[in-house]
This record gives structure tokens, sequence and C-alpha cells, in this order.
């Protein structure tokens, strides 16, 4: 089953921008695609705008911006795209995550430019006015521009993020118990470590007597911090120490040489000498011929699909 995901209609190659073009973005819609069922969205259009158009940009406060036609501030536009964001934000609970486009006025999520009087943007950028209104509304929501998927680190951690959602929403679906959480956060245990060692240990003295606790204020608290924690981007060097507290479960098990192999395999990551996935694939190896029940469901293994290829650039 695909995962639902919110994405800027333009990204898919739909001709919906103020020239009657696209941004089609091919990462999205030839490799995404396979695992997320993306759901378009151009609010300007959906707000009642033409296509052709003129440009928009957003000018005045910062946090709450006037949008209108570049070069013609008589063209406001700004109620019915602030009502039809509001309106639409509201109605996105079956999305797990949302590519916006980078940028726009409307959907921009980082350096969105907001013009003062004096002609030129103001120090501070702010947010597309749909971005803003989905994200307030949806606070946990992963979501990513189109462009920064492109680099490597930032891409692997949108879609860690996006799976958690998901699985988080297909245990809701199955009924949450204390005991469902503290297994999805035993499950989640070295994603977290691979952000920092201390937030395995936060999350879990928050669960630590779990029982004492009504289930959906907790699971509201542990969620809201979960996807909290996930955001922070991991590192060689935090990798690094996942992958040798994994490599301890196997000391017992391995001959000699099979271990030294591994600790060179491991050390050769940190070095930068080869991709995640090298070391990776070694312990799935390890652990399929050694099978341990505690790690089988360590989501940190394969926190999504293998050949999505997400470890191979990193």
């Amino acid at each position: 089953m695909k995962i639902k995901v919110g994405i800027s209609s333009c990204l898919l190659g739909n001709e919906v921008r103020f020239d009657g073009g696209h941004k089609h973005s091919r990462l999205c819609s030839d490799n995404l695609s396979r695992y997320f069922d993306f759901i378009p969205e151009c609010p300007e259009v959906a707000s009642g705008m033409s296509i052709p158009r003129k440009p928009i940009r957003q000018i005045g406060d910062i946090n709450s911006p006037s949008v209108v036609a570049v070069h013609d501030n008589s063209l406001d536009y700004t109620d019915q795209l602030n009502t039809f964001s509001k309106n639409k934000a509201k109605q996105l609970d079956h999305l797990c995550g949302y590519v916006f486009m980078q940028k726009s006025p409307s959907c921009g999520v980082f350096r969105v430019k907001v013009f003062q009087e004096s002609g030129y943007p103001a120090a501070e950028p702010g947010r597309g006015v749909y971005a803003k209104a989905v994200m307030d509304a949806n606070p946990l929501l992963p979501v990513e521009e189109s462009g920064r998927l492109e680099d490597a680190v930032l891409r692997e951690n949108f879609i860690t993020r996006v799976y958690a959602y998901h699985n988080w929403q297909q245990l809701n679906k199955q009924g949450l118990s204390h005991h469902s959480i503290i297994e999805f956060h035993a499950s989640y245990k070295y994603c977290l470590m691979a952000r920092s060692p201390t937030h395995y240990v936060e999350l879990g003295r928050l669960l630590a007597d779990a029982g004492k606790h009504d289930i959906d204020e907790l699971a509201k608290r542990y969620f809201s911090l979960l996807m909290e924690k996930l955001s922070i981007l991991a590192t060689r060097k935090t990798h690094t120490n996942v992958l040798m507290h994994l490599q301890g479960y196997l000391k017992k098990v391995l001959s000699a040489k099979e271990k030294q192999e591994l600790g060179n395999i491991i050390d050769q990551y940190r070095t930068n000498q080869v991709p995640l996935i090298v070391p990776i694939t070694l312990l799935k190896h390890h652990f399929s011929n050694h099978p341990d029940p505690y790690i089988a469901k360590q989501a940190y293994l394969q926190p999504y699909p293998d050949d999505l290829s997400l470890r191979n650039a990193i």
C-alpha cells in the first residue's frame, strides 16, 4: 500500500504555474512515486487564480503578509488564498508527509521573500501562505521542499520521518495501548540514537511509568517528541555509534575473521571511504545468519524500502 503524501501540483509536471508551466521533479514522479501516492494541490489555482496569471509576491508584515500581483498591488489575493489555505489545511489527516515547491509565495517553506515599502525583502525570510497553514494545522506532519530533497542527507531524513509517521498512524488504527507504545518506542531505539544517544533515553523516561498516564495524553506527548527528535539530522559520527552498538550483538556468534571484517567496514564508513549502505548490508547479512529477536524489530536496519537507495549516498 502506497503512503499518501501531499505535493505541490507543479512538481508532478502539471502546468499550473503563473506562466502555464511546471517545475517537474523527476525524483518525486519517477522515484518516490513507487512508494508514495502523491496528492497534488496548487493552492493558487484552487483558490481561484487563473492559468496563466500575473505572478504574485508577499508584501508587508512577515507574520501576516499580503499577497499581491508583482508590480500591481491593486490585485490583492490575500483573503482568497488565506481562506482556501486554512480550510484545506484542516482536511489533510490522511497524509503522512508533504513536499512543497521552494521559494513560492504560496508553497515555500524556507526563504520566501516578503517585500517591504523600500522595495527590498525583509531581512528575515517568510513562509508560503499555504505551506504555513498546512504546518500550523498539522505541526507533526513531515514536510520538505523539492529543492532540498536533492540533498541526500535531507532526503533520507524526510523519508525516515514519513515512514515513522505512517507506522504510527497504522498503530493508531489498530488501537493504542501502553504496551504497544512501548514496543513502538523500542523499535525506533537506533533511529533515535542515530540523531543523538540521549534522545532514546529522554523518550524512555516519558514511558517509564506509562501505565500511570492516560493513554491518549501519553500518545500525544510521545509522538510529538518522537517527530521532533527524528527531524534532527544524523551524522556520520552518530551513525557510526549505532553501527558499533549493533556490532556488539554479534560478538559471540561471529568468527574472529568476520569480526575484523565488520569492524574494518564500520571504520571505513566512519572515515568516509564507503557509504552507509555498506556496513548496513553486512550487518543485515550477519543478522540473517544469526537472528536476534530484538534486532529483528529495529526500524533502523530498514526504515524504508531498500530500493529507494537512500543510504547509498550518505
